[in-house]
């Protein structure tokens, strides 16, 4: 530093003193409140337990539980959400959704959707329900606050629907049948890409995280990588020697797993796919699905960092 800069006395404003201190203090609050908000900050992964009934509740960060049997007494829980503080479990057995508090496990409204036809999936985006149902074929929708018919028969003549999830105004769906993502516009159900990605097996499990679509081949004992935006192959063998995985969940770096055959949650480098941990979760008894939470129905879920939108939070199960 020349000499001039070190001995000019700095007379600056008060105005532009405290207009500064105010973008700092603004800025430290944003970047506490981005540690809270963007995924992998989350300490809580629910699992549900197609072999035992209920929703377990464990540590993100370390597997360890926090609460097994959650919320117990279910009917064939194959897909979960969170959204806010409600966790939302389709039974598949029992044809309905259920409504839980994602804290206590107490029920909200066991019956809060009902009439169903073997729901395997559901997500919420907004504040639309969606559900897939693999015993005809179709994808429902309901008011996700609610629990009121928008239209009971969104999306029909689907190949084995599995699992489903949303990305901007596109909702994607898993066809275990016919081996199949297929793209569908999520305001009015037409479809955009009944092609999407083909040459799968047996998908399941579905998440998308900025243009990176993560999908599970449950007979194929994979986890594949695609382009979320064109669906071309990244890499069809991201994760290999799992044990028909079926739910999956991504967070920040992190990649969860759910080994339906294999009793255990594992959790991977959603970059590179390398076991962090592939016996994250043990003794489960066929964990179908994993999630965790997501905003309240209606949010934005905008993150914002000295006033730079940074994302939306997009991750459902």
């Amino acid at each position: 530093m020349d000499s001039f800069a070190e001995n000019t006395p700095m007379n600056i404003p008060q105005t532009t003193l405290r207009t500064a201190l105010t973008r700092s203090l603004f800025t430290l609050l944003c970047t506490s409140a981005l540690w809270y908000a963007l995924p992998g900050a989350q300490g809580q992964l629910y699992v549900a337990e197609y072999g035992s009934n209920r929703v377990g509740e464990y540590n993100a960060t370390t597997g360890g539980v926090i609460n097994a049997g959650l919320v117990p007494g279910l009917a064939g829980p194959l897909g979960i959400t969170v959204v806010g503080n409600v966790l939302y479990s389709a039974n598949n057995s029992g044809s309905s959704v259920g409504t839980y508090n994602a804290t206590t496990g107490t029920v909200l409204k066991a019956s809060f959707i009902t009439g169903l036809n073997g729901p395997v999936d559901l997500v919420v985006s907004g504040n639309v329900l969606f559900v897939a149902n693999s015993g005809n074929n179709t994808v429902w929708c309901y008011n996700a606050t609610t629990g009121a018919p928008i239209n009971p028969f969104f999306i029909t003549g689907l190949g084995g629907p599995s699992g489903i999830t949303t990305f901007g105004n596109s909702l994607y769906v898993c066809n275990s049948t016919t081996n199949s993502i297929r793209q569908y516009n999520a305001t009015t159900g037409a479809v955009v890409n009944a092609s999407f990605i083909t040459g799968l097996n047996d998908p399941w499990g579905i998440r998308i995280v900025g243009n990176a679509l993560y999908v599970a081949n449950s007979n194929g004992n994979t986890v594949g990588l695609y382009n979320a935006t064109t669906g071309a192959a990244v890499n069809a063998s991201f994760i290999t020697g799992l044990s028909r995985p079926a739910g999956i969940e991504v967070a920040g770096n992190d990649l969860y797993v759910a080994n339906l055959n294999g009793g255990t949650v594992g959790r991977y480098d959603a970059t590179t796919g390398a076991a962090i941990n592939a016996s994250f979760i043990t003794g489960l008894n066929q964990p179908a699905d994993v999630a965790l939470a997501v905003p309240e129905p209606g949010t934005a879920g905008l993150v914002l960092l000295g006033g730079l939108v940074l994302g939306r939070r997009r991750w459902t199960g």
